[in-house]
């Protein structure tokens, strides 16, 4: 059975090709498109009419894509952003109509379980114990313990790469009045999740999403993002102390030109990893497992064991 999974998050929109055979997540393929459907969302509620063109463009790109594979089944999320728009029923209505594509905006909590779904899916087997799974997209971060049992606990908090962005960094080279009005938002956001996932004793950390896959690719120096590279790459707290030091005093064209960061991420990747290194520091757990593996490898384990 051929799939195709979409995901509309509030910084890019991503389509996961493949075959789910016997079990297993086969000839995977994806593609990532910066759209920002998010884009001025926070400030005044609304997602513009030119993040909607946007999006609408590259969601036809997708079905197209989709076509192409010839795949049985298509299935589209939408998550932070068009939760937290007044105007989302105009966008998913312009979807089907344009692009023929049904959008489902999923809560929190359901993106929090597709995310760790994925992760198992992408983990070695014969791993028991509890993890924590850090999703960082652009409008949210959601904090998944489980283990190969199922989801213990999650929560969707309201930080997120872009929006952080658009709500303290007014200067390209982030001054230390924008970093700390920015740590103690972020520190009075999670504290409560921070407590609830440090009273578990979790000892294993892994990361999804394009804040820690660029980060993992920084790290190495890709010259090309690669998925078997960054998927079970490590990070230690060391390390993204130094990636962050660095961020935080280049302009945004040096940004562009640094090797494995796409450039229409140099924007907003310095508050994606002051977010990621608050919570490591917060629970003071040294390393992060990077994860390939994610919401739309979730989204397709959920969707195939429907159909099968």
């Amino acid at each position: 059975m051929k799939i195709g999974t979409i995901d509309i998050g509030t910084n890019s929109m991503r389509l996961l090709t493949a075959q789910y055979k016997d079990g297993k997540i086969i000839d995977r393929k994806k593609y990532v498109n910066t759209t920002r459907i998010g884009q001025g969302v926070d400030s005044n509620g609304y997602i513009s009419k030119e993040a909607i063109d946007r999006n609408i463009r590259a969601l036809k790109e997708f079905k197209g894509i989709c076509d192409e594979y010839k795949c049985d089944y298509i299935c589209c999320m939408g998550t932070s952003a068009l939760r937290d728009s007044k105007n989302s029923k105009e966008f998913v209505e312009l979807a089907k109509k344009e692009a023929n594509v049904d959008v489902e905006i999923i809560t929190g909590d359901r993106e929090s379980n597709l995310g760790f779904l994925g992760v198992l899916e992408g983990l070695e087997s014969g791993n028991s114990e509890e993890i924590l799974v850090i999703d960082i997209g652009g409008g949210s971060t959601e904090f998944i313990v489980g283990d190969k049992d199922g989801v213990a606990f999650c929560k969707s908090e309201n930080v997120g790469a872009l929006r952080l962005t658009e709500k303290f960094f007014e200067n390209e080279i982030v001054s230390d009045e924008e970093l700390k009005a920015t740590i103690d938002f972020i520190n009075q956001t999670i504290q409560g999740t921070i407590d609830i996932v440090k009273s578990r004793n979790v000892k294993k950390l892994v990361g999804i999403g394009g804040t820690v896959t660029s980060v993992s690719a920084i790290n190495q120096k890709l010259e090309v993002y690669s998925m078997e590279k960054v998927h079970n790459s490590k990070i230690c707290k060391k390390e993204l102390d130094e990636i962050l030091q660095m961020l935080k005093n280049m302009t945004l064209e040096d940004k562009k030109r640094l090797k494995g960061l796409q450039p229409k991420r140099a924007d907003i990747i310095t508050a994606g990893v002051v977010i990621l290194d608050i919570i490591m520091e917060k629970l003071e757990i040294n390393e992060i497992i990077v994860s390939e593996y994610d919401n739309l490898e979730g989204l397709m384990c959920q969707i195939s064991k429907k159909m099968s």
